[in-house]
Parts: structure tokens; C-alpha cells; sequence
């Protein structure tokens, strides 16, 4: 079992930044693919940004050229830098992990997610 923990949620006004974190244990050799999603009340989880093992990064329009994704392969964790926040960012904050490569020599495919954090952009 992989446990994905994120951390660096909070309140914030409009035009603030944010960094988001998320770490990986249960001891993953390594993991494929790992994102960021975002749920806001009322509205579907959504997709913010991915990232392979090799660094290929893709993020979502509505947060392109404000947000960049990034990971340490060799530890397991995630960022999200939040830049030029705005209200509609408002949401709880998960991290996906997808493809997982177990010491065992176990691979893994299923999805694992955070418990969240809430980003609020309030004035």
C-alpha cells in the first residue's frame, strides 16, 4: 500500500501563492504518474496537473502560466507552486499517485489519493 500525504494548503488573498506538497510512503521503488487534483463544492474532481517519472509535466489551461508542477523521483514527492491565485482556486487539493512500482517487484496499477488540503483565495 502507498499512503500519499499533502501538506501546504491554507487561506489566501487574491494574487497570493501557495506551495503544495505531497509525499509518498509505504516504501515505493517508484511511481509513474502523479498529480494534483482539485474538487470545489458543487463541482467535479478535476485535474490540475500531472507529472511523469521522467519530468514530462501537463497542466490545465485554466491554471497555465500561474501554476508549475513539480517531483523528486528518487523521494516520491510532488509540488504544486500556486502563483497569481484566484478565487475560483478555491478547492480541496488531492494528490494522485498512478503506476506503482513496489520493492516486492509488484507493480501496481491502481490509483491512490490524499486526504486533501484546502486552498482558500479570499478577500
Amino acid at each position: 500500500q502507498v499512503q500519499l500525504v499533502e501538506s501546504g494548503g491554507g487561506s489566501v488573498q487574491p494574487g497570493g501563492s501557495l506551495r503544495l506538497s505531497c509525499a509518498a510512503s509505504g516504501n515505493p521503488r517508484s511511481i509513474n504518474t502523479m498529480g494534483w487534483y482539485r474538487e470545489a463544492p458543487g463541482n467535479q474532481r478535476e485535474v490540475v496537473a500531472t507529472i511523469a517519472r521522467g519530468g514530462t509535466a501537463t497542466v490545465a489551461d485554466s491554471v497555465k502560466g500561474r501554476f508549475t508542477v513539480s517531483r523528486d523521483s528518487a523521494q516520491n514527492t510532488m509540488y504544486l507552486q500556486m502563483n497569481s491565485l484566484k478565487p475560483e482556486d478555491t478547492a480541496v487539493y488531492y494528490c494522485n499517485a498512478r503506476g506503482v512500482l513496489h520493492y516486492t517487484g509488484r507493480y501496481d496499477s491502481n490509483d491512490y489519493w490524499g486526504q486533501g488540503t484546502q486552498v482558500t483565495v479570499s478577500s
